[in-house]
């Protein structure tokens, strides 16, 4: 039976604040760190002192270009910072300087995949650089607001997206592909609970097949994606209730409350804002050469979309392999390496995802505290490759060895723990006949179409012969002598 919010649409457009990786912070030299002591990352220039003078860090140009490479997006050759005006209590100067007029990126797109896994293309309208403000914390007095003024004047650049997202998943989607690409270009971490990535939601609905777009409330404060596409379902279902009473939707920002899963008002938003925006004084309009744009270019390293072509396309790979490959930066390049050292691609792809992932997981550790280096990992699948080990030993047995000695190689491992499958042909039958003459009952269960049968006398067959025998052979051997 149809619902009444199947009726309806809805209509996501996403604005994405991310802190840049800067040493330094925007318009000033203080430390760009997180974490530090409070207000201790601060000087004249981020506490607004009269007087004090900006200059652009050149880094955060270069890093919005970077993004706008990415991003295929068109970048501004001239351009001005601006001054908006508003008063926070964390905000020092009374103002923050942003860009209006020109930002220094617009248009571009990424690709998701939508509600039901086909490509979708979100269209981007700009990206602009401005600086954060500082944190207002409630909870660490009970009668007063304390201030930390370290994180203003960090960097920051805004994606703004076209309202081209229609549902939640959809939402989640395109801010996971958003992370993993800036995580890739190494210029913000993406770490929404510590604040470096940070999501405001413009939600709307409409009666599908209209036209025009509903009255849309802005939500904010979402400190994961998850939470981000909740707001979203509530906010949804929210609007649709309202309508379907005959009440209107009021242009309003709006609070998550994770505890609940509801979104709250803040306050009301009227149509135009008046930010007195005009032109930063203190800050020279810049110029970006085409020269600077391809130096740039030059040093961009391989994209996860990219990557996933290759590995599907070119490796032969499935797409759930290249995606969990690609998922993560350090994964990936832990694989570009391993696949320079062997041609098995899908061999070091089920090494990766597989037994590796598993030691990491068993351990608490990340790739990048892994000790066993790709060379070594390519010897072990030689080593299979070759039939000298099987897949289980080599993973059980030689595996740990090499993850905690990296000048070892998984041939002396193996070798030196015997567990190269040395075993002919004729030692291999001659076990078999005793193991099938062992279990008569078994032999005539497996006859009758038991085939689980097979794993047993394998297993017996791998004890007898101390792990020696290849499994390959000795289940083709096996089969052969139940056949008679």
């Amino acid at each position: 039976m149809e619902s009444v919010y199947d009726k309806y649409e809805l209509v996501v457009g996403l604005e994405v604040h991310m802190q840049l990786m800067t040493k330094s912070k925007a318009y000033s030299s203080d430390a760009n760190l997180y974490g530090s002591l409070p207000n201790t990352n601060v000087n004249p220039i981020s506490l607004g002192h009269p007087g004090t003078l900006p200059r652009v860090n050149k880094q955060s140009i270069d890093y919005a270009i970077r993004l706008a490479l990415a991003c295929d997006m068109d970048i501004s050759r001239h351009m001005y910072f601006a001054r908006k005006n508003y008063f926070y209590a964390d905000l020092p100067k009374g103002y923050q300087i942003t860009q209006d007029k020109t930002p220094i990126c617009t248009g571009g797109f990424i690709d998701i995949k939508d509600e039901e896994g086909k490509d979708l293309r979100v269209k981007i309208t700009r990206a602009h650089l401005e600086e954060d403000a500082g944190k207002s914390m409630h909870d660490q007095d009970p009668f007063d607001t304390l201030i930390d003024l370290n994180r203003a004047g960090v960097p920051l650049i805004e994606v703004v997206s076209e309202p081209d997202i229609r549902s939640s998943k959809e939402a989640y989607n395109y801010l996971t592909e958003l992370r993993k690409l800036i995580r890739y270009l190494g210029i913000c971490d993406g770490n929404m609970e510590e604040g470096s990535m940070r999501c405001d939601a413009n939600v709307s609905v409409r009666i599908k097949g209209a036209k025009e777009y509903g009255t849309r409330c802005e939500v904010k404060n979402m400190n994961s994606i998850r939470n981000v596409q909740r707001a979203i379902e509530f906010e949804m279902k929210r609007q649709i209730d309202i309508i379907e009473a005959g009440g209107v939707i009021h242009q309003e920002t709006r609070s998550f409350d994770a505890a609940n899963g509801s979104t709250f008002s803040l306050r009301s938003k009227e149509l135009a804002h008046d930010y007195r925006y005009f032109p930063e004084p203190d800050l020279q309009p810049l110029t970006i050469s085409q020269k600077q744009i391809d130096d740039i270019k030059a040093t961009m390293p391989a994209l996860p979309q990219q990557l996933f072509a290759k590995y599907t396309k070119e490796f032969g790979l499935s797409e759930y392999d290249a995606m969990v490959l690609t998922n993560e930066k350090e994964i990936a390049m832990w694989y570009e390496a391993l696949i320079q050292k062997t041609s098995n691609y899908k061999a070091a792809c089920n090494w990766l995802i597989g037994p590796i992932k598993a030691y990491l997981n068993e351990n608490a550790i990340e790739i990048e505290d892994f000790k066993a280096t790709p060379d070594q990992i390519a010897g072990i699948i030689h080593l299979v490759d070759s039939g000298k080990v099987s897949t289980s030993t080599a993973a059980e047995k030689i595996l740990p060895v090499l993850a905690s000695d990296a000048s070892k190689q998984a041939q002396q491992v193996a070798e030196d723990l015997n567990l190269i499958q040395d075993a002919d042909d004729d030692f291999i039958k001659t076990l078999a006949k005793e193991i099938l003459a062992a279990y008569p009952d078994k032999v005539e269960n497996y006859k009758k179409g038991n085939k689980g049968m097979l794993g047993l006398f394998m297993g017996e067959l791998m004890k007898k012969s101390q792990g020696k025998a290849n499994p390959k052979t000795a289940t083709t051997i096996i089969q052969e002598l139940l056949q008679d």
